[in-house]
């Protein structure tokens, strides 16, 4: 799988501590900078990554984990779910199809960070569970014209 990882300056520890992680699970990691001091930019470039498939799915990491969450989500074909703990990490792919997590380097420790991609990244969403309707009305209202 390629995974997308991109931050803000206050996460870079963190990023580092996960993109080696990401690789030692075997996945190729494309590392999209923690320099850029507005992270919105960060977390637009990456999401638009992840929408064209150039990734196959991507982690953010600020303070928080919310203002990526936030600017990720504003890219069309973006599904980026903030995860806190295990179950959430493991839904964001099984209930929600989410794209990309986002995770908050000032409130989650790193060993909690570490479990929270390894729980993403081993969980595919099944289109033919009892989400897929959940899923699709995301999917339709997104390219439904206004």
């Amino acid at each position: 799988m390629k995974v997308a990882i991109g931050c803000d300056p206050n996460a870079s520890e963190h990023k580092k501590v996960l993109k080696k992680l990401v690789e030692d699970l075997g996945h190729e990691c494309v590392d999209f900078g923690s320099e850029d001091p507005i992270y919105a930019n960060t977390a637009i470039r990456l999401a638009e990554a992840v929408a064209a498939g150039e990734c196959d799915r991507g982690i953010l990491i600020c303070g928080t984990g919310i203002g990526v969450c936030i600017a990720a989500n504003k890219v069309k074909g973006a599904y980026a779910a903030e995860v806190n703990n295990i179950y959430q990490a493991e839904r964001a792919q099984l209930s929600n199809c989410a794209n990309i997590i986002t995770i908050g380097a000032q409130v989650t420790g790193i060993e909690l960070a570490k479990c929270l991609v390894r729980e993403y990244l081993k969980n595919t969403f099944d289109p033919q569970s009892r989400s897929k309707v959940k899923v699709q009305r995301i999917y339709d209202y997104e390219t439904q014209k206004v």
